[in-house]
Order: C-alpha cells, then structure tokens, then sequence
C-alpha cells in the first residue's frame, strides 16, 4: 500500500523507495524502537503510520519520529489519516512518549498538532532538502523544548536519500 501510494503521488521512482524503506523499517527494526498503527476495511489495508525511535545525545527525553504514513489512494480525503495520526499519538503520550517528530508537509501534520522547527530546536539526523518539513510537537504535556545534543536514527531511516 506504500508504494502504491506515493507511486500515485509522486512517481514510481519514489514510490519503489519508499516501499523498500518500508520493508527496511519492518524487517530490521528492533520491535523496541518501532511502532506500527494500521487502518483497515476488512482485509484491505486502508492507512498505515510508522513511528521510530530518534535518540539525541544529551538528552533524557523519549522521542519517535513519524516516517513514513500513507492513505490508499481510494480512500484519501476521508479523515483516516489524521485519525490514525491521532491514535498513533494518544499511544505513544500513553507510553511515555516525550515529543514526536516528523518530516513531511507543514499543512497537511500542522492538523494534528506539529509545528515548525528549527535545527536549534531539533537536529535531523541527516541534512534535510527540505527544512520546513521539519516539524514536531510536545506528547508530555510541557511546552516544547529545544532537544539537546545530536540525533540518531533508526538504521533503515539513516538514508540520505529519505531526507
């Protein structure tokens, strides 16, 4: 359903990426530091949103990162993304999560709670191609505060050519 779903959207080229980093992100992922939420209409995948683990170096705060989230093409505009979006956060404020970050489009995550942030406020774990997809917000409840120290990913996220 990923690759099927941003091939639609943005070319085969990148729907085959980001179907492999997919594949990557389930099959060499420690069960730890991901977490998976899923849509579905009987055995039909609707929506799928992955979270990992990001750690910054000198600091305490738990911290995941949302990469990648798709809605099946013939189900978009219907509110199931941002609705499993919501889940995948109550889950991880649940689990103790501190901050969730993401990558992607201010307009489209700014409806779930992200807001823009600078490198200061969070480094990326690689050089971003697009800084004001940066994006993020607090889970704990505090206002968000600058995370300290560099950032690490997951393996299968630790691609440049995803960032």
């Amino acid at each position: 359903m990923f690759e099927e779903t941003f091939t639609a959207s943005e070319g085969a080229a990148e729907g085959k990426t980001i179907g492999t980093f997919v594949d990557r992100m389930l099959d060499q992922t420690d069960p730890q530091d991901l977490r998976v939420f899923t849509t579905w209409d009987g055995f039909d995948l609707v929506a799928g949103v992955l979270f990992s683990k990001l750690v910054y170096s000198e600091d305490s705060r738990v911290v995941m990162i949302l990469s990648p989230m798709a809605v099946a093409t013939t189900r978009q505009g219907e509110g199931t993304g941002q609705s499993l979006i919501r889940h995948g956060l109550e889950a991880l404020r649940s689990e103790g999560v501190d901050v969730a970050l993401t990558y992607g489009d201010p307009n489209f995550y700014g409806k779930v709670g992200f807001k823009s942030l600078s490198l200061a406020d969070a480094a990326a774990p690689l050089p971003l191609s697009y800084p004001e997809g940066w994006i993020g917000q607090s889970l704990s409840g505090a206002p968000f505060e600058p995370l300290k120290g560099d950032c690490r990913c997951v393996p299968a996220l630790n691609d440049p050519s995803l960032w």
